[in-house]
């Protein structure tokens, strides 16, 4: 099992007391290191034009400017720092090279990546994220002849950049189960783009099992008569019981549940993980090794 990652994504640091911060990528890859089964893989970066797929090219150029000039603040809550242009490509890089090589061989893949993507919109920053990485991939994937891409976002925030940029897409199709209300206030029920969004908005503070029901009925509802030739996770484990900016109760084991559902509902179809939120790093370890057992 293969886990791509990028050593420059360990160079973005927003700043003393951010949520965001690198530890959180180095805990991952020090409890995923040495694991029996698992291969860590430096990814090389991404090449710009691939991000154009999904982003205005001033927008991207403005925030490599900002970062190589010494950093400062791109968005909401997002900040970057004289080396996180290269941990934003480092990270997409990752995410690509896990996309092909799940594409070439069949085998599922996982990204272990920061910052994250799936706040980002077509030309702006937000919520820590620069760039939309499962967008870029799915565009990638529908490039490489992937006609039906489904993107599954279990971060409990909702994936607004992710359904921004594809609600237009009946080919792409996007679940995602998020805290409601919370931030960043998208992710209603009636959010339908073309029929392809398919919003699981819950309560916190429900037990775990309520959780996993319910995404995986929205899975159900979402591929009943459509069967996807790649599916891309959002995974973030800011739903975990404990972590400071969610309250989900979700532990490891809910995890290894619904990747283990995924693979028997679409044999043979790759999956792809890609590391978004959680903001406890030890339970995003926690959670990320868990996932990736379960993808091998």
């Amino acid at each position: 099992m293969r886990v791509f990652t990028s050593a420059a994504a360990l160079q973005h640091d927003p700043g003393f007391g951010h949520p965001e911060r690198p530890i959180r990528l180095d805990t991952v890859l020090a409890a995923l290191n040495g694991r029996p089964g698992i291969q860590l893989v430096e990814a090389y970066p991404a090449p710009l034009e691939a991000l154009h797929s999904c982003h205005d090219p001033a927008y991207l150029d403005r925030a490599r400017t900002l970062s190589t000039d010494g950093g400062g603040e791109l968005g909401p809550d997002t900040i970057l720092n004289p080396w996180s242009w290269n941990a934003v490509l480092g990270a997409t890089g990752a995410v690509l090279e896990a996309l092909d090589h799940s594409l070439t061989t069949g085998a599922n893949t996982f990204a272990a990546i920061r910052p994250p993507g799936h706040h980002a919109l077509h030309n702006r920053a937000m919520g820590f994220c620069v760039v939309n990485h499962v967008v870029v991939a799915a565009h990638a994937a529908r490039r490489a002849g992937r006609s039906r891409v489904l993107i599954v976002d279990w971060d409990v925030h909702h994936g607004n950049g992710t359904q921004a940029l594809v609600e237009n897409d009946p080919d792409i199709r996007f679940i995602s189960m998020h805290q409601w209300p919370w931030y960043p206030g998208s992710g209603a029920i009636d959010e339908h783009g073309v029929g392809n969004v398919f919003n699981v908005p819950m309560s916190a503070g429900l037990p775990a099992a309520t959780y996993v029901i319910a995404l995986w009925r929205a899975i159900e509802r979402a591929t009943t008569g459509w069967r996807p030739d790649l599916v891309l996770i959002s995974a973030g484990y800011d739903g975990m019981r404990g972590d400071p900016l969610g309250g989900f109760t979700l532990e490891p084991g809910d995890f290894v549940t619904w990747t283990e559902r995924l693979r028997e509902r679409f044999p043979g179809t790759p999956i792809v993980g890609v590391m978004e939120g959680g903001y406890a790093p030890a339970r995003l370890a926690e959670g990320v090794v868990a996932t990736v057992t379960a993808l091998s």
